[in-house]
Order: C-alpha cells, then sequence, then structure tokens
C-alpha cells in the first residue's frame, strides 16, 4: 500500500494576500501516476512539496497509507519517499555510484547489497555499470543525468516518489525518451508517483490521473481520457486544447479508453493494439484492418478491447463540451 489522501490541505506563506494551497482534496491511489498540471503560480510544485514536508501545511492533513505524515520524523519520511528535481540534483563531488548510494548508506544497508543495488539500478535505466559507476555528473549528458537522479530516487525502494518537472531542462528528443524510460520503468515497478509538469503533451503521455490546479485549487482529478472529453470547466477545456481530439488521440494511450473485458472473451484471432499505443494509432489499425474492435495486449497477453464506436463517440463528446 501506498496512498496518499489530501484532506483540506492549505498552505498561506507570510505576507501573501491568498493561499498558494487552498483546501485541496483528493486520494491518489497506490501504483498510479499522477500528474499535477496547471500553469506557473497554480500551486504545483508547493503540494508536491508538502508531501515529503518541505513546506508545512497550514492546515488540513496529508495521509500516507493512513498516517498523518506530521506524525512521521521529517528525515525518515524523505527517506520512505524517492525525489526527482528538474537540474537532477546530483553531487557534483561523487561517483555515480556514490550517489545512487546516498540513501542505501542512511538506511544503514550493507556494503555488499549496496553495491548490487548500485549495479541493479544502472541496468535499469540502461546505463551499463561498467561504464558509468565511477562517473562524476559532469561526465554525463543532461538526459543521463536526469537517469541518475531517477536511479539515486528509487535507491532506497521508496513506494512513493515525488517528481518536480524532472525533464523540463531537458531537450525534446531527449525528453521524449525519459518519458518512455518512465513508462516502462512504472510497469516493471509499480511505484505512487506524483509528477509535476506543466506540460499538457507529458501529461497526456505519462499520467494514469491527471490533477489539475488553478490559483491553487484542484479544479480537476480524472483520467487523462476523461479530462479531455469531459473537462470541468472553460479553463480545464483551454488548458486542454479538448476541442483538437485529433491531435489529442495522438498522445493519450490506448490503456486510458480500453474496456476491461473477461480474458476468455479476447481471444478472437483478431487485430491488436499494445496498451501503450496511442488511440490514433490504435484509430488507423481499425480503419486499415475493418475489424470492429481490437485486442489490447500487455506483453503478448489480451488485457482489454478498443472499439471504434467507443473513439468515435468520445471524439463526439469532446467536440461538443
Amino acid at each position: 500500500m501506498s496512498t496518499i489522501r489530501f484532506d483540506q490541505v492549505s498552505l498561506k506563506f507570510p505576507g501573501a494576500s491568498r493561499p498558494a494551497v487552498d483546501r485541496c482534496s483528493c486520494e491518489i491511489e497506490s501504483g498510479r501516476l499522477v500528474v499535477i498540471l496547471g500553469p506557473s503560480g497554480c500551486g504545483k510544485t508547493t503540494l508536491l512539496k508538502m508531501v515529503n514536508r518541505l513546506y508545512e501545511p497550514t492546515s488540513g492533513q496529508i495521509l500516507l497509507d493512513g498516517e498523518d505524515i506530521r506524525r512521521i520524523k521529517a528525515t525518515a519520511l524523505r527517506q520512505r519517499i524517492g525525489y526527482v528535481i528538474q537540474q537532477s540534483g546530483l553531487f557534483p563531488h561523487m561517483t555515480v555510484a556514490q550517489n545512487i548510494a546516498v540513501v542505501p548508506k542512511l538506511l544503514g544497508w550493507p556494503r555488499p547489497q549496496i553495491q548490487s543495488r548500485i549495479d541493479e539500478l544502472l541496468t535499469l535505466v540502461e546505463l551499463p555499470p561498467l561504464e558509468y559507476r565511477n562517473r562524476y555528473p559532469a561526465q554525463l549528458s543532461g538526459g543521463q543525468q536526469q537517469r541518475i537522479g531517477l536511479a539515486r530516487a528509487l535507491a532506497g525502494d521508496p513506494k512513493v516518489m515525488l517528481m518536480d518537472e524532472p525533464f523540463g531542462a531537458i531537450d525534446a528528443i531527449t525528453r521524449t525518451s525519459l518519458q518512455d524510460e518512465i513508462l516502462r520503468l512504472q510497469r516493471q515497478l509499480q511505484k505512487t508517483i506524483l509528477f509535476v509538469s506543466h506540460d499538457v503533451e507529458e501529461a497526456l503521455r505519462l499520467a494514469d490521473y491527471i490533477l489539475i490546479m488553478q490559483r491553487g485549487q484542484i479544479v480537476q482529478y480524472d483520467t487523462p481520457f476523461n479530462v479531455l472529453t469531459k473537462p470541468a470547466n472553460e479553463f480545464v477545456y483551454n488548458l486542454m486544447g479538448a476541442d483538437d481530439m485529433v491531435r489529442q488521440l495522438g498522445l493519450l494511450r490506448v490503456e486510458t479508453a480500453m474496456i476491461n473485458t473477461p480474458e476468455p472473451a479476447l481471444l478472437n484471432g483478431g487485430p491488436t493494439v499494445d496498451r501503450g499505443d496511442s488511440l490514433r494509432h490504435a484509430l488507423s489499425v481499425i480503419l486499415k484492418t475493418g475489424a470492429p474492435k481490437l485486442t489490447v495486449v500487455d506483453q503478448g497477453a489480451p488485457v482489454g478491447e478498443l472499439t471504434l464506436e467507443h473513439i468515435r463517440d468520445s471524439a463526439s463528446v469532446a467536440a461538443s463540451a
């Protein structure tokens, strides 16, 4: 379990005219990747930083697995939560291996276990240990530094990950590669991730759920598909560009719109799409094959189905919203 619950959480900084975070309530289910989305100054980073007590709320509660985080010593809490920031935050005087080892050392792990964990994580983020463990951050590209930052955040095997615009300073090609990396790792590890972004396309690509903030308040918390097809208000509609559904179909994953079906019903021998494919790709497969529905697979195993009617009806809802 790694559920996070915000219960009427507010934070007003001294001298501010209004709260940075204003009466926010929602529950982040265990194993979900939730993107906190909104314009600059909306409170998304402030909300994130309250989870590991870098900021303390003025009022309200934040519960981790049902426990008020204020009852957990801040240092102990932070050792249980992975934290990735925009500039990777690596210690420049430490090697890659030493950077990754920081939290395991604090947790008192034995040296052989730490060394094994370093190699395991470097392999996980696709940086060969023999080649990278003794390099310094200055000897790495921006994308490689972010991968090491991610590995360091995973080192203590935390259940919860906080990611504060981690790819904001990376070029577009590397950014896409790192987004793919996050999706790959999340399928393997199933962490509870809060990911701050101001980029709508990034949110649609990554999120199981999107939490949209405006002036410190949560205005919608829903799946990417529902946020696009059923925006809560005009602000959400304009932010998401919900009138451009064809474009958005290229950004939404099949798994956000598929219908879960009992497995035997899926073994029909028809065309398949991967749950990570885009809805635009799925639409092209339907149009090319003429199939009434597609079987959705995950690593070759059927997990659901997708129909033309579902995509078409959803697009109609978005167009008329």
